[in-house]
């Protein structure tokens, strides 16, 4: 007997997990890995690795963890331990048309372009599933949208949600004529969730799980519930976010944390100095470097920052733990591509010089 549509996409599930293929575009999708910490206020790349918060408008800064996922809940039977867990402030003035609150996960273009979907055919399919937990009871909005070409906007909704109770979302989305995915290293897919968006980029007419042209304008959902908003210290979480082409939602890749660690590396490293000896730059004979590389090849040159202080040991003799700042005083950083970076002192100082305890934040995430 034949097999039907769904039962070759398992199949094939199957098969890609005998060879060691990856089926999950998501990287970290499981939570795991938290490399800059695992609680912050701050927008952006805060916690766990890859998610990045933004908001505007708050009265209160929400709060970005990486929380435990509970025992006996259908994620964590699933094998599911971390999750992304967003604690809101107080908003005492209510729901401005301006404010917002969401989480951007942002793939390459090329993986997309070379994930085996065929984008352009609306018979091409690819499938988002993730759990998600929301402390008020109420419908939340995400979409995926594109960046090269004409960007196009794709908006979901999660249903109505039970407060305080795990539940598995799914949604499938066809190829469009219009989707363009360049082969590079550059923006290509958004996933948005919006935890809130005022009515100044929300519009009761936007039609859902369909592709759109993207407007900076009122195009990208529909008029937003603003409960979760409006409640003080409510909490929404999220975990096994999963996407993958085809039409049906397989089971959740697990991948090792070593495995998601690696992967989430392309994007940011922490490279720690623990006496790296300084050689002459070039025939300059003028300063003194020493190269430090990668333990993974970078997306693209990143932007490298020190946490900490740099200590310096000083021709052979420790400088009486002598602080050098980065892009100040006598040392900074250089950036040599995607494979190593330099930390540059502006003297010459001899072989003997190391370059002790001090630790350097990588960062080129899309």
């Amino acid at each position: 007997m034949a097999l039907n549509q769904v039962g070759l996409e398992r199949l094939g599930t199957q098969v890609s997990k005998k060879i060691g293929a990856s089926k999950n575009l998501i990287i970290n999708g499981a939570m795991q890995v938290a490399q800059r910490g695992t609680s912050s206020t701050s927008n952006g790349h805060q916690t766990v690795d890859r998610y990045n918060m933004n908001s505007s408008g708050h009265d209160e800064a929400p709060t970005q963890a990486q929380a435990d996922v509970v025992a006996g809940t259908t994620p964590y039977t699933s094998g599911f331990r971390k999750s992304l867990k967003i604690t809101n402030g107080n908003q005492t003035s209510g729901a401005g048309a301006a404010d917002r609150l969401r989480i951007l996960y942002i793939i390459e273009a090329q993986d997309i372009a070379n994930s085996g979907w065929n984008y352009t055919d609306s018979n091409s399919k690819i499938t988002l599933s993730f759990w998600i937990k929301s402390s008020v009871a109420q419908n939340f909005y995400f979409r995926a949208t594109t960046s090269d070409g004409t960007s196009q906007n794709f908006p979901m909704e999660t249903g109505s949600l039970s407060a305080d109770t795990w539940t598995k979302i799914t949604k499938t989305i066809p190829g469009n004529s219009n989707l363009a995915f360049n082969n590079d290293n550059g923006i290509g897919l958004y996933i948005i969730f919006s935890l809130f968006r005022g009515t100044d980029n929300t519009d009761p007419g936007v039609a859902l799980n369909t592709w759109a042209a993207t407007s900076s304008g009122t195009t990208l959902y529909p008029d937003n519930t603003s409960t979760w908003w409006t409640t003080n210290d409510s909490t929404w979480e999220l975990t096994g976010l999963q996407l993958e082409v085809g039409s049906v939602a397989t089971e959740f890749e697990h991948r090792s944390f070593g495995e998601e660690l690696t992967r989430c590396m392309r994007y940011f490293e922490k490279v720690v100095c623990h006496s790296y000896p300084m050689a002459p730059a070039g025939n300059s004979g003028v300063n003194s470097e020493t190269r430090i590389p990668y333990k993974v090849h970078k997306r693209a040159a990143p932007t490298v920052t020190k946490d900490g202080d740099l200590t310096l040991t000083l021709n052979g003799v420790n400088s009486a733990n002598t602080n050098h700042s980065l892009g100040g005083g006598n040392t900074t950083a250089a950036l040599y591509g995607i494979h190593i970076f330099a930390v540059i002192t502006g003297a010459n100082y001899t072989s003997s010089t190391m370059v002790n305890n001090c630790t350097f934040l990588c960062n080129c995430e899309l």
